[in-house]
């Protein structure tokens, strides 16, 4: 789902969303996150793209807080350089907003709305579920199709303006365009699709792992039918292994993605490891029972894991015993083609932490969810 970036209409869909491009057409799609921006471009059809370049640089930890970014030089510089080192040439660029900043409320209309007021409509229906004055919102919404008593279900998606104003003002101050914004649930599941052949009767569960929280979709019928956000991340697994093991902060990150430091073994990182693992899976299996008691028609088919903490040793199993669930590290890159100078080892290395990056990658202007 593409967050309109001007009040075009009455729900704040773009201009830019009515402009069409060929399909060959180069996009830059900017993860801006807690600790990090990550950076890939791409070119092809939406479902059918080609890296062209991809890269990562840090953040210090005080730039982006609470949802927004704080630091505008840093950041904008931050991406400056990440641009210039990767060679990349793109200055149109999609980016999202994290899942804890939005707003996301399911409405029902009855059958046979008049589509020439439909805005309309929904914008009354909006200013009832939206817990905020639509003046201070950017809103869209996406048509879901009909329930079982014949009422057509709508998803509103609304984020405060100056929270959707901090990401694009930046990628502006950094000499480039922003075109699409979109929300990294629904950039989740954009590479999810992108990679995997989902089956109609099955119930899959995306969990992404970042630095500072983990955000789930569950995908229903090749739909999003609940997302919800966990304030823990892979920042908690860093700080644990410095504490524990005396490692630096790489020297952490390596392991984390089961690498080695120094004359540490795994069963040391995995024992050093385990309370922190333990503490993320039963928070994942507390936000998932909201999803069972409250919209669960069939149980969970298989859960996939992404994130730069995806990889942690011990975290998949774990959470498939606790879920008694299939859970499997998810590959953002399984129907991606590679350009002849991307570099395909550090790609491949990345992979999963560069999973919402890649699902932003696979939108296009103009296209319609």
């Amino acid at each position: 789902m593409r967050i309109g970036l001007e009040r075009f209409s009455a729900l704040g869909r773009s201009a830019l969303g009515a402009f069409s491009r060929g399909g060959g057409s180069s996009l830059l799609a900017l993860d801006i996150g807690s600790s990090c921006v990550k950076l890939v471009e791409t070119d092809g059809s939406a479902g059918n793209i080609r890296l062209l370049t991809a890269g990562i640089a840090p953040l210090p930890p005080t730039a982006v807080q609470n949802n927004l970014i704080q630091d505008f030089d840093v950041v904008a510089e931050t991406i400056r350089d990440l641009v210039k080192q990767t060679g990349a040439r793109s200055r149109e660029v999609v980016t999202a907003v994290p899942g804890p900043a939005v707003m996301i409320k399911k409405i029902h209309l009855p059958s046979g709305s008049d589509e020439a007021n439909f805005d309309q409509q929904v914008m009354v229906e909006a200013g009832n579920a939206i817990p905020e004055h639509l003046d201070n919102v950017t809103l869209d919404y996406q048509v879901l199709g009909y329930t079982e008593r014949d009422e057509l279900e709508v998803l509103l998606v609304a984020v405060k303006k100056d929270i959707v104003n901090s990401y694009t003002s930046v990628i502006r101050d950094a000499g480039l365009v922003p075109v699409i914004v979109d929300v990294d649930y629904f950039a989740l599941e954009n590479m999810f699709e992108l990679n995997y052949d989902l089956e109609e009767s099955h119930v899959v569960g995306l969990v992404n792992v970042g630095a500072r929280y983990c955000s789930i979709n569950i995908l229903r019928s090749g739909r999003s039918s609940f997302t919800g956000d966990i304030p823990v991340g892979g920042a908690e697994f860093t700080d644990v292994l410095m504490r524990n093991l005396g490692v630096s902060p790489e020297e952490a990150e390596v392991l984390k993605a089961g690498g080695t430091a120094g004359n540490l073994g795994r069963d040391q990182v995995e024992a050093a490891l385990t309370p922190a693992v333990q503490f993320l899976v039963e928070e994942i299996h507390r936000a998932l029972s909201f999803y069972w008691r409250s919209d669960a028609e069939e149980p969970l088919s298989a859960v996939y894991l992404s994130g730069g903490t995806a990889r942690t040793e011990g975290l998949a199993r774990m959470l498939s015993e606790r879920l008694e669930t299939p859970v499997e590290v998810a590959d953002p890159l399984a129907r991606v083609t590679l350009g002849r100078v991307v570099d395909a080892e550090f790609v491949r290395r990345n992979a999963t932490s560069l999973a919402v990056t890649i699902g932003l990658a696979a939108r296009r202007v103009g296209d319609k969810t």
